[in-house]
């Protein structure tokens, strides 16, 4: 029989998971606040269901995909949680991107419901998610590993094995959006200058994604900006969220980190301009006196 696996949060990162356990064989039972999301996953064989309670009560595994610390913890210790309804055993993948101590928390609690734990943040977008080509940063004890090999293979390229601490997962992946977030960041600066020294921005996109200034984000981000598509794909507020968590993080051990706090105001600024809710890509909004393509901001 069909082993049942559980996906809280069908967002584009959640959804694509979704879909990559099913085409592995799994019965995939989903959760989502949007009735949207629900419709879309029954459409595609998956089974919805009313809350995470309800979800926990079919599956041995949960995969939690939210935006941050404060829904992890209402999906699961909220009413109608799913911790009501998870069975001793059980495995939880806690994929959003939280601050270490959060996570090395929500383990021990969970352990003491006898529910087991894996740290798992993720790296990739939307369509590595629906490919089943994620990278995972994950750490937690071999048990947990154990009870969900073929669940973390159906959704991911590379698992990497980071320690039995948990907390580890998470300090690798807020480095990760620490990189991310300062890469779109100066994306961005570049692309203004070079509009507004008046350089065709499609040819500027041309040469430098072939040349050595380019990075993985200024390759996938600035064909939004060339678009004028701001929809949203990763938003301009998760940045000042995870940028927020590897300040939080660093000003622990004091530890100075210039170029991150840099590319937090340049988010903060672009979110206090009522940019929040768009693409990330439109952090180049912060930028005066440029013409951006597709739109009427100068």
């Amino acid at each position: 029989m069909s082993r049942n696996v559980g996906v809280i949060g069908l967002g584009a990162m959640g959804f694509g998971m979704a879909r990559s356990l099913l085409r592995g064989g799994f019965k995939v039972h989903g959760y989502d606040v949007r009735a949207s999301a629900l419709e879309q996953l029954a459409a595609e064989n998956g089974i919805a269901c009313d809350t995470p309670a309800q979800l926990a009560q079919h599956c041995d595994v949960l995969v939690i995909v939210v935006v941050n610390a404060e829904q992890t913890e209402e999906v699961l210790f909220g009413a109608n949680g799913a911790c009501a309804g998870l069975k001793p055993g059980s495995v939880v993948l806690a994929c959003a991107t939280v601050a270490p101590g959060f996570a090395a928390s929500l383990a021990q609690r969970l352990a003491e419901r006898q529910v087991l734990m894996l740290d798992s943040p993720i790296s990739g977008g939307a369509a590595r998610a629906a490919s089943g080509e994620l990278s995972m940063m994950t750490s937690g004890v071999p048990e947990a590993y154990a009870k969900v090999e073929d669940v973390l293979a159906a959704m991911a390229k590379n698992v990497y094995r980071l320690g039995d601490q948990y907390g580890t997962g998470s300090k690798v992946k807020i480095i990760n959006q620490l990189l991310a977030g300062v890469h779109i960041a100066a994306a961005a600066e570049a692309m203004a200058l070079g509009m507004r020294e008046g350089v065709d921005p499609a040819a500027l996109y041309e040469v430098i994604t072939h040349s050595a200034g380019n990075s993985w984000m200024f390759e996938n981000r600035v064909p939004h900006i060339l678009d004028g598509d701001y929809t949203p794909l990763s938003a301009v507020d998760i940045f000042v969220k995870d940028l927020g968590l590897v300040l939080d993080t660093a000003r622990g051990s004091k530890f100075p980190l210039p170029l991150s706090a840099t590319a937090h105001q340049m988010f903060m600024m672009a979110s206090a301009a009522g940019h929040g809710k768009e693409d990330d890509s439109a952090v180049i909004k912060v930028f005066p006196g440029i013409d951006l393509p597709g739109s009427a901001v100068k």
